[in-house]
């Protein structure tokens, strides 16, 4: 796969050599493609479309704010289709380039832009945290839990007030710490501030971290693991990274939606709108493999798939939010 080079005499041009029409591009958010979390999923979704039908595509990481529309508008010059961007950041390029190229496809991650020809892809974030809120409150010995959110915006509040919403339901005098690492796009590569923050939680008495700051959480897990207590991951499962202190990770269908994305516009089935994931659609959910399967406790794992079930079958509303700014747990 060809890479795309950012010219130093340029700064933020790009340079892209033949690419084909009928071939897609991804333009990863800040953080880059290897953040172990959300840009990653994206990428692990686009490595399975190319190696499951032998077709190449486009990619881009950008470095600063201004790398998105400059990115976007030069595949869609080019000829690519879908162009699919990550994060809610990219919202307003793509509101702009898709306006400009009507016939080329377009879709974004965690966003929605109203435009026929992009594919509007968004999480019910809270019901994934709300879960794992319930497996952190079950394994907490000191009554403490943390959350440690990246840039302080709506969308990492939906998964702390999920997160606080799971926990409330199984202990409601517990008590939940919160922290965001910053205000902009730096604060999702931002390990050691993640960690720094993570050690202030636990010093005021949590024993289990949930993490939603992209490459900020590695430093969130490396601080839990090293003082002997619980990180959660997030986006990708992460309970591989320190094996026997993730506790479990709230993943959530970044990889199934890009994969998506790139096959239906394969097969000419790509369609504008918004689609919005949670538990009933297999879009978020928590991660329990061989890394964690002794943390979980039977009891724990049984109460997390009853609340998914009452979740599912709408018996249990989690707030999401988005909708009104406020958290009511």
């Amino acid at each position: 796969m060809k890479r795309i080079l950012v010219g130093l005499a340029a700064a933020t041009l790009l340079s892209v050599s033949g690419a084909s029409a009928a071939e897609p591009a991804l333009i990863f958010d800040l953080g880059g493609k290897f953040d172990k979390s959300f840009n990653e999923a994206a990428y692990h979704g686009a490595e399975k479309f190319k190696k499951e039908t032998g077709q190449s595509y486009r990619e881009f990481e950008i470095q600063n704010e201004a790398q998105r529309e400059q990115a976007m508008r030069r595949f869609a010059q080019r000829g690519n289709s879908p162009i699919v961007a990550t994060g809610f950041s990219a919202a307003a390029a793509m509101e702009k380039v898709a306006k400009e190229f009507p016939d080329i496809k377009f879709a974004i991650i965690d966003a929605v832009v109203d435009a026929p020809n992009v594919r509007s892809i968004v999480f019910k974030e809270q019901e994934g945290s709300y879960l794992v809120g319930i497996l952190a409150a079950m394994k907490s010995e000191t009554g403490t839990v943390g959350f440690v959110g990246g840039m302080d915006i709506p969308l990492i509040h939906k998964f702390s007030c999920g997160y606080i919403g799971g926990v409330k339901s199984v202990k409601p005098d517990m008590k939940v710490l919160e922290n965001m690492t910053g205000t902009t796009g730096a604060a999702w590569n931002d390990p050691v501030r993640g960690g720094e923050l993570t050690k202030s939680q636990i010093d005021q008495g949590a024993d289990v971290v949930f993490h939603a700051a992209g490459g900020t959480g590695i430093g969130v897990l490396q601080a839990a693991a090293d003082a002997g207590k619980y990180g959660i991951g997030v986006d990708s499962n992460q309970n591989g990274l320190f094996p026997g202190h993730v506790l479990t990770s709230m993943v959530k269908g970044v990889d199934v939606a890009v994969y998506n994305v790139f096959k239906e516009a394969a097969a000419g089935e790509l369609k504008g709108g918004t689609v919005d994931l949670g538990l009933k659609e297999n879009g978020v959910d928590y991660a329990l493999d061989e890394n964690n399967k002794d943390l979980i406790t039977d009891e724990m794992k049984a109460a997390a798939e009853k609340a998914k079930q009452d979740i599912i079958a709408g018996k249990v509303e989690v707030h999401d939010y988005s909708t009104d700014s406020k958290c009511p747990y």
